[in-house]
């Protein structure tokens, strides 16, 4: 092969080489922007676990969300602002806590914990509330049907000090949890408590030494009403230390 002939081919190797070179890079500049800019296709909520029925879904999140124009799904992922969404979310009354983040999938994760309640409040001037672990309020219409109604002579400052010990000892205790439906508190901060599961009422008294005087009632409960029946007394009283004292149904 002559001189001439092999640059020609060289040539016509080098303008190939050129012309494929070419292609990928017009082919790349015309890539569609969601290869180049990837958008949210999956948004994963989820509501930690709670001792009691959820105030919150995963749907309600969505619609916070929506409301703000902060719902991630289908917007490009490099818009998207992870704290502008937690701290939306945490300002919610009903949220505890709240995180976002980006998977390396590409998904958005909303992980939230709710403010847990531990009572309802309905005292006799008329406040409905919720009433939480820390001894805050919590102003929602949904009702969990299992957490126990408080009514009565019920001011914030004794719901805050003496009624969220109270519930939370009785919502983390399955045996308190399913047995006592009711609580009334007096005119002179006496308390008294209905049971599911029979026909008396349990005077507390004071709201003190409630681990005390609880513990006293389940004994009682469990070794004693098991065997003469749980409709015998209209009335059990646990406030005398180291004692039980009932008054028998007519």
């Amino acid at each position: 092969m002559s001189k001439s002939t092999l640059h020609k081919v060289v040539y016509i190797v080098l303008d190939t080489v050129l012309l494929i070179c070419l292609f990928f890079i017009m082919f790349a500049l015309k890539l569609p922007m969601k290869l180049k800019n990837p958008v949210c296709q999956t948004v994963n909520i989820t509501i930690s676990d709670n001792v009691t029925d959820n105030f919150l879904s995963a749907g309600d999140i969505k619609a916070m969300l929506e409301t703000r124009n902060l719902y991630p799904l289908g917007k490009p992922l490099s818009g998207i602002n992870t704290r502008t969404i937690e701290d939306y979310l945490q300002a919610n009354t009903l949220i505890h806590d709240a995180e976002c983040y980006r998977t390396v999938s590409g998904a958005i994760n909303v992980d939230i914990t709710q403010r847990t309640a531990v009572m309802r409040i309905k005292s006799d001037t008329g406040e409905d509330y919720y009433l939480d672990e820390c001894g805050e309020a919590i102003f929602r219409n949904q009702y969990p049907t299992d957490l126990i109604v408080a009514t009565g002579h019920i001011t914030k400052m004794y719901a805050r000090r003496y009624l969220t010990k109270i519930g939370n000892y009785i919502v983390h205790d399955s045996f308190w949890k399913n047995q006592i439906e009711q609580i009334n508190v007096l005119p002179n901060n006496d308390i008294e408590m209905i049971p599911r599961v029979g026909e008396h009422v349990i005077f507390f008294g004071q709201p003190k030494g409630v681990e005390k005087k609880l513990e006293r009632l389940r004994k009682f409960y469990l070794y004693a009403l098991n065997d003469i029946g749980w409709n015998k007394y209209s009335v059990i009283s646990v406030d005398i230390p180291n004692q039980i004292v009932c008054k028998k149904n007519k």
